[in-house]
């Protein structure tokens, strides 16, 4: 069996939903081993968020939770409590997305772990951080794509704002949040202090807006939506062949040239207007019909063949089935089958994550409601089946 980047490190998971669950799978995948905490009588809101359905498994569940063991505590309990500390005690990260001061309500706060284990990585995943004026409200992905601004440059320059069709602020968010713990797990070992890492989805989506943003505190003034198109590249978009659309990025004026070449129209880039790059931003309202034109003479699929071909950045707009069943994704080993608990097969997306010497690894199924509970109380904390069976009688667990 390979070695695993992060193998021996123990994560206490108490989040639900999508950032902080897609956050420890991520761990999970490179080799943690991560305790998934959900209350005991429905666990993860996601659990019923179906269909689609395999078996009594929610797909969206399913989705960011596998390599998991799922335990059942319940946190309002002082015996519950008492027994997370416990396993606090014995982790390396704690993950939470609870509201502020939730954790704190339960003696889990960091500053309160901090003293049983002070090389302890704790990170506060919510809506809107740990601070400011709106850090007592909670946070969902659609609100914080319109409060981001990320909804009013999505969509039809003339329709109305779009959110984006994926919880992104949330995988995005995730995203930074793996990158911190890691950062601050490497602190740890080498300091043996630990940290709070406090991220907001509104923090980590304002970020995410990079070039955008940028546009805005340089210039002042408010980029409009584009579509398709791109802010400060010209053609950078959706265009429609003979069968159906596919998308064009051109990223430079020698690809430009190419383009011109491959479409017989090479006069093009000796025009003053579609010369350079900043020349056809200012006159993409010119250029693009004549481009689409074009581009009427092939079907999809042949354009982007030609294109690729010739170095140019190009995609036919898939569905999702149709980009499953690229040769391509087959050939990258994206897709994978696992067995759940019950005998059935799932199939997974699985980490796109490629390590020469430590790669990843889906070694278990999205774990079903407290599959885990016994194994890992005694194991870690030596209860007795007898005291295991007490704590469930009284719905500790």
């Amino acid at each position: 069996m390979p070695q695993h980047a992060l193998d021996g490190i123990r994560v206490l998971d108490f989040t639900r939903v999508l950032a902080g669950p897609l956050c420890t799978m991520i761990l999970a995948d490179l080799g943690a081993e991560v305790i998934k905490v959900e209350n005991p009588r429905s666990g993860d809101d996601t659990r019923q968020w179906g269909p689609p359905w395999k078996g009594k498994m929610s797909a969206y569940f399913a989705s960011v939770n596998r390599n998991k063991q799922s335990i059942t505590l319940d946190l309002k309990s002082d015996e519950g409590a008492k027994i997370a500390g416990q396993l606090a005690e014995k982790s390396h990260i704690v993950v939470e997305n609870f509201k502020i001061g939730q954790m704190t309500g339960f003696g889990l706060g960091y500053e309160q772990l901090r003293e049983i284990n002070p090389a302890l990585v704790y990170c506060s995943i919510t809506g809107f951080g740990q601070t400011g004026s709106l850090s007592k409200y909670p946070g969902y992905d659609y609100a914080v794509q319109a409060m981001s601004g990320l909804m009013s440059i999505t969509g039809e320059k003339e329709g109305e704002p779009h959110k984006v069709g994926v919880a992104i602020s949330d995988v995005i968010a995730g995203l930074f949040a793996g990158n911190a713990i890691l950062s601050a797990l490497r602190h740890a070992e080498k300091t043996g202090q630990g940290q709070h890492i406090d991220i907001a989805l509104l923090d980590t989506q304002i970020a995410a807006l990079v070039n955008i943003v940028s546009n805005y505190l340089v210039s002042g003034e408010n980029p409009p939506r584009y579509g398709n198109q791109h802010q400060n590249i010209v053609p950078y978009q959706t265009f429609s062949a003979s069968d159906k659309d596919f998308v064009l990025a051109v990223g430079n004026d020698r690809q430009f040239r190419l383009l011109a070449h491959l479409i017989q129209l090479p006069d093009l880039p000796q025009d003053d207007r579609f010369s350079t790059n900043p020349a056809r931003v200012n006159n993409r309202d010119s250029l693009i019909p004549i481009l689409q034109t074009a581009f009427k003479a092939k079907s999809a699929d042949e354009w982007v063949t030609l294109l690729l071909d010739a170095g140019i950045p190009a995609g036919a707009i898939n569905t999702v089935e149709d980009a499953l069943s690229m040769p391509h994704v087959t050939e990258r080993e994206l897709v994978h089958e696992v067995p759940l608990s019950t005998g059935e097969i799932l199939k997974m997306i699985g980490s796109p994550l490629k390590l020469s010497e430590t790669p990843p690894e889906i070694h278990s199924a999205p774990p079903q409601l407290g599959q885990h509970t016994d194994t890992v109380l005694t194991n870690l904390l030596d209860f007795s089946p007898a005291k295991i069976q007490k704590l469930r009688s009284s719905g500790v667990i």
